[in-house]
């Protein structure tokens, strides 16, 4: 028996630190609803997970993208609403001008609400969403995933064909004339024609609104099962983690319990001088 060295004492306090560690580990785990507090909890789990994060943030951006060309759509379809109530008017109007019972002065009256209606599509012709507008020929590119594989090719893009009020099919209308018959019936051709391309523009903006819709949600399936994955690696199982901190609580209670008995073993070595 020895007393400058308490082997017992010295291996029941690492025992005590290791389960100490532990404890401290799984409250801290438990407190925070990550299992990967330090990178040497999971390093290649740490790695993962930055990377899956860095991802799903993308993913945010992307449907954030998607919702304002969403809105972007909807607001040009919503002129366009307006614009096909004035080309119908406007159509009503050069038929008008085609009677023959009217007088010049009445086919002057309804030029003049024509002209106005025509000063309206010229007005909508140059509206803008957030300073880009929204009738233009140019097209536009919308992100439809987390990132753009290539930017010449557009890969994880949508292409949306670019919408112009001001092309001749429509300028045309807006500065026509219904003041004579023979005005009114050219005019009246022309008004023809740009219901038609109007009713294409608008069935080509349902489109894009219905592509930009799946992509959504496309988005939004891929944006869970990432959250998933990605939970799998770091979020904690509070239930098995509760049963650790019982268990390392329990030890640390009995590691500290048998360390004061490891300690008082030396004193047993007082007994052996007092019977000399």
């Amino acid at each position: 028996m020895v007393i400058n060295t308490n082997f017992s004492a010295q291996a029941a306090a690492t025992r005590l630190a290791h389960s100490s560690g532990a404890l401290a580990q799984s409250l801290q785990r438990l407190s925070s609803g990550s299992k990967i507090i330090s990178p040497a909890d999971d390093s290649a789990g740490l790695a993962v997970s930055t990377q899956l994060g860095a991802q799903l943030l993308r993913l945010d951006a992307a449907q954030s993208n998607l919702s304002n060309a969403m809105s972007f759509v909807q607001t040009q379809d919503g002129y366009l609403q307006k614009v096909g109530a004035a080309l119908t008017r406007m159509s009503e109007l050069s038929l008008l001008s085609l009677d023959v019972t009217k007088s010049d002065a009445d086919r002057g009256l309804y030029q003049q609400e024509f002209h106005s209606l025509g000063d309206y599509l010229q007005h909508a012709a140059t509206q803008d969403f957030n300073g880009v507008s929204l009738f233009t020929s140019q097209n536009l590119y919308v992100t439809t995933a987390g990132d753009i594989e290539h930017t010449i090719m557009r890969v994880g893009t949508m292409t949306m064909i670019g919408l112009n009020l001001s092309s001749a099919t429509y300028a045309s209308v807006a500065q026509a004339d219904i003041g004579t018959a023979a005005h009114a019936a050219t005019t009246l051709s022309g008004v023809k024609a740009a219901i038609d391309q109007l009713a294409r523009d608008r069935g080509s903006l349902g489109l894009d609104l219905e592509r930009l819709g799946f992509y959504h949600e496309q988005l939004a399936a891929l944006q869970n099962n990432l959250s998933a994955a990605n939970s799998r690696i770091t979020d904690v199982d509070v239930a098995q983690e509760s049963t650790n901190y019982a268990k390392w609580n329990i030890l640390v209670q009995s590691g500290t319990a048998m360390l004061a008995q490891a300690n008082t073993q030396p004193q047993s070595v007082l007994k052996l001088l007092g019977g000399n």
